[in-house]
């Protein structure tokens, strides 16, 4: 991967879905899920005039929940540009926003030191050349091919550095369908240290097969993606219940002890605000982090040397570092034991607040005994094993 020091390092994101489909709140496959008309869907953006959109405060957000990078939806499946476009008349600066809402987004990303990346949509339902497809109107699709082209080169060239292009909406179509190398060239014409994922059908830099559950690439760096909500990615007030705390840190351990990313997506409202439950549930992740963050940033993959069962140890996860090796536990036991470990622990520790944790070590194999009875942290108890 080009330039990706910053980006295993980094190892949690956050993803920001947000746009007309946010007014409705039935998730952002309203308009195909429901069949609403081109006509009828953009009179959303009549209403769509975000007064409280401050995107430093989502970076703050992200910030204190320990996050690195933030991928922001420029233009979802609905065709909706968040940015100004010259072939497009259906955005934000020329409908009722009355301005350009990635700019600012990028600015409060740079103010802040955060990582910024762009989401963009390859598909649009809004155009028939998508759904003909380039077989049945040959001409009609190199019109729309132009048409995606033009906009992805605005916003690698509007908007100064960006760190991440994040392609969605690639099928069914193939790469050479799509002009996918052609295009790329482009973006890194403009973007020379940029990172693109893979879902313009090329293998690219980074693989976002996982989507909603985590899949693991031992080959190649990956990203799992989920929303924090149940299903949909975008705000949706009748979701029956967000991600806990606990289950996010588990989903970030989990990604990181098989050296993946894990990017959390939040669905602002459609003034721009972050709710209050998901701000709370990121507070408490953050402080998570703040305690454990060690055993994140920066690691390696761990679970492969640990145990051959192809997600999670009989305990939880594991990462690791020069010297160190980060025990997750997820499953509280009094005891357990951790095969294949490469070197001789001379300590071991809780790593939330230094209490000394009682090893023994035969061969390559560490037996961890006489726990307390109750873990130490409420997510994730973290042990390490130090040289």
């Amino acid at each position: 991967m080009n330039n990706a020091g910053w980006w295993r390092v980094a190892r949690f994101g956050m993803f920001v879905h947000w746009g007309l489909y946010s007014i409705p709140g039935r998730g952002e496959w309203l308009m195909y899920c429901e069949q609403v008309a081109k006509s009828e869907y953009e009179k959303l953006a009549r209403d769509f005039n975000p007064q409280r959109y401050q995107p430093e405060e989502w970076v703050k957000l992200a910030k204190s929940a320990g996050m690195k990078y933030i991928v922001l939806t420029t233009r979802h499946h609905d065709g909706f540009a968040l940015f100004d476009s010259k072939v497009s008349d259906f955005t934000a600066p020329k409908t009722a926003a009355g301005r350009d809402l990635v700019a600012p987004f990028v600015a409060a990303c740079r103010k802040h030191d955060m990582r910024v990346g762009l989401y963009y949509s390859l598909l649009d339902w809004r155009h028939k050349a998508y759904f003909q497809g380039p077989r049945k109107n040959p001409k009609a699709w190199n019109a729309f091919i132009r048409y995606i082209y033009a906009q992805v080169e605005e916003l690698m060239t509007q908007y100064g550095k960006i760190d991440v292009l994040w392609y969605d909406g690639g099928w069914p179509y193939s790469a050479s369908e799509w002009q996918a190398r052609a295009l790329n060239a482009m973006v890194r014409k403009h973007q020379p240290g940029i990172l693109i994922n893979d879902r313009s059908k090329t293998p690219e830099d980074f693989d976002t097969r996982g989507e909603q559950y985590i899949v693991v690439n031992n080959e190649r760096d990956w990203e799992c993606c989920m929303p924090l909500y149940d299903f949909w990615w975008g705000h949706i007030p009748g979701d029956r219940q967000p991600k806990a705390p606990q289950k996010i840190v588990t989903n970030l351990a989990l990604c990181a002890g098989h050296g993946g990313n894990y990017i959390l997506s939040i669905g602002p409202k459609p003034d721009g605000a972050v709710t209050t439950r998901d701000r709370n549930i990121l507070y408490a992740v953050g402080k998570w982090m703040r305690q454990n963050g060690e055993s994140i940033y920066g690691t390696a993959a761990g679970v492969s040397n640990i145990s051959p069962t192809p997600l999670v140890t009989t305990f939880g996860s594991v990462t690791v570092k020069p010297g160190k090796i980060y025990l997750h536990v997820f499953y509280w036991h009094k005891e357990f034991a951790v095969p294949g470990v490469p070197f001789t622990v001379k300590k071991a520790f809780f790593l939330k607040n230094g209490g000394k944790v009682n090893f023994r070590q035969e061969d390559r194999k560490v037996y961890i005994g006489n726990l307390p009875r109750r873990p130490i942290d409420p997510y994730d108890s973290v042990i390490v094993l130090g040289q």
